[in-house]
């Protein structure tokens, strides 16, 4: 049976006048709010080549990219699955300042498959990217952005889970894994797959088999960086990695973290912490973020870098559902008191619309709530009767 002209394809739909209207509410205020942290706001195209969407931080998401040939150039074209390799090309190529640069975006994003069965093939991603400045600091700032982010959207993280790439890595380089070992050693952590990890490093020694062991367990408050220093081994790495979480915890205390030392999402790109907040709302992360600071190096300049990315709609549809009233209807009447109080309504930023003939009763659906009436020689706003 053939699908209707009208139907979309899977994972795709249209946004309805309400949801919209608190979609782009939300878009402006936090646009506004990263402006005034400094962030500049930047507008990369939706299609690139592949060779640059799938450079840096995207090359491990070719497999969730749209694909198809350019009529005029003959290469191959993608839709972005993700804007931070488009920001950081304009950071590297664009801009090429030298010292710390901000930016922001807000843009639709399209994969082939939706991340999980709830979500959009078309997420409206909103981020902010920090360049230039390598140290803790700025991920700080970053972290608390993002907790501003949620608070002025309604959807209060519960939980803001961090974890550090470089622990991982540490032991990586200590127990000399091979990049495949190296992969399938991840594919079972991130698994928090327990039996198959003690098989799997029954062969390492020792002290990076007892470290890789420990991941597992490490999870919970500050006090499991504690404990991480007595049971993972004595390497540089580690004790760095350890440092910058035991940082977070003391300039977080008023934050719900919570620590994750065997969580290695993201492990392809991030070099350093990473972080995922989490709403009571939704079973799954709704903000995603952390340092990559080699994502330049595929455009000739890596640079420091630390950011975060959401869904913009998905975020919209956990804060309130608190409605603006709606609009008032005016008469098509060229009467100058009239116009003059149209303009001042609308200047105190009521939505007025113009009557047009032949629609009474109907106006309601249109969203008027009141109307302008002529009443002992004024006009006045008065609820709308059906």
């Amino acid at each position: 049976m053939a699908l209707p002209r009208w139907a979309l394809p899977e994972y795709f739909e249209d946004v309805l006048p309400l949801e919209a209207q608190r979609v782009e509410r939300l878009r402006r205020l936090l646009l506004d709010e990263f402006r005034l942290h400094g962030y500049q706001f930047v507008i990369p195209p939706l299609v690139e080549f592949i060779d640059s969407l799938g450079s840096g931080a995207g090359h491990k998401m070719a497999d969730s990219m749209i694909k198809f040939a350019d009529q005029l150039s003959g290469r191959t074209m993608a839709l972005r699955a993700d804007t931070t390799p488009q920001v950081t090309r304009i950071d590297a190529h664009l801009l090429n300042r030298e010292g710390v640069t901000r930016l922001c975006y807000c843009g639709p994003v399209v994969h082939v498959l939706p991340r999980t069965m709830t979500a959009s093939r078309e997420p409206l991603q909103i981020g902010a990217e920090l360049y230039g400045h390598a140290g803790i600091e700025a991920d700080v700032e970053v972290l608390r952005l993002l907790s501003r982010t949620l608070a002025l959207s309604g959807a209060e993280a519960i939980r803001i889970d961090v974890g550090h790439i470089g622990l991982f890595r540490a032991l990586s380089r200590l127990a000399e894994l091979s990049p495949e070992a190296e992969e399938s050693l991840f594919g079972i952590l991130q698994g928090k797959d327990v039996p198959a990890l003690r098989e799997f490093v029954a062969g390492i020694a020792e002290p990076a088999r007892s470290g890789f062991l420990a991941l597992p367990e490490l999870y919970g408050n500050a006090n499991v960086l504690v404990r991480a220093r007595d049971l993972l081994p004595d390497l540089p790495g580690v004790h760095s990695a350890l440092d910058e979480l035991l940082h977070l915890a003391r300039h977080f205390g008023d934050r719900p973290l919570s620590f994750d030392l065997a969580d290695l999402r993201g492990y392809h790109y991030h070099t350093g912490l990473m972080f995922a907040a989490y709403s009571g709302a939704s079973p799954t992360a709704i903000a995603l973020g952390g340092r990559y600071n080699e994502v330049g190096r595929a455009f000739g300049r890596p640079r420091p870098a630390t950011g975060f990315s959401l869904d913009l709609r998905e975020l919209a549809a956990l804060g309130p559902k608190n409605t603006a009233p709606g609009a008032i209807l005016a008469p098509a009447d060229p009467a100058a008191e009239l116009t003059e109080l149209v303009a001042q309504l609308r200047g105190q930023g009521e939505v007025v619309m113009l009557e047009l003939p032949g629609h009474d009763g109907r106006w309601r659906e249109a969203g008027c709530d009141r109307r302008i009436v002529s009443l002992d020689g004024a006009w006045r706003v008065v609820p709308l009767q059906d």
